[in-house]
């Protein structure tokens, strides 16, 4: 389920579920127990990247290597360096100052852009682990018995009907 009301129907689901039912390949009727894990989480975002100019740093050198006579009297190296986050790009690939001032800038923001995305990728993680916990039987919010038609809500213990569980006709109170 996706959109804005997504996150309250499902904010009860997070966490482990038990789910018991008696296998139909089973021919001694024994009750087969399975642990799923679910996690809750928002929608990830487009990110717009800006980059403040008065927290840019320009730096201007000489290139090395091959190049001759106007290798060695012009200036077309550029250091640049964000001066929030301290990182360094160097670009001498082009013979103008100005095609190197562009590309460095290209390449900062590419950096940032992944430095960005990692960030972000780390936070959501983190919030995902938070609510599957280790996944152990244990260590569950519901519990599923499809052989009895009983749904528990272990936190609540609130039992609920497994038709009005699987049809979402149900409401937690807490």
């Amino acid at each position: 389920m996706a959109g804005p009301w997504a996150e309250d129907a499902f904010r009860h689901e997070a966490g482990g579920h038990r789910w018991q039912r008696v296998s139909p390949g089973d021919k001694r009727g024994r009750v087969h127990t399975s642990t799923v894990t679910v996690a809750v989480l928002p929608e990830p975002t487009a990110m717009q990247l800006t980059v403040n100019p008065g927290d840019l740093s320009w730096a201007f050198s000489r290139g090395s290597g091959p190049g001759g006579q106007n290798r060695n009297k012009t200036e077309t190296a550029v250091d640049l360096t964000h001066l929030p986050t301290g990182l360094v790009v160097h670009c001498e690939s082009e013979r103008s100052q100005g095609q190197n001032k562009l590309n460095a800038l290209a390449m900062l923001r590419a950096r940032l852009w992944s430095a960005q995305v990692e960030a972000e990728h780390a936070t959501r993680g983190a919030a995902r682990r938070a609510q599957l916990g280790s996944g152990a039987r244990g260590d569950k919010s519901w519990t599923v018995r499809t052989q009895d038609d009983v749904v528990t809500h272990h936190a609540s213990g609130q039992k609920f009907r497994l038709r009005e569980y699987l049809e979402g006709d149900y409401e937690v109170l807490r």
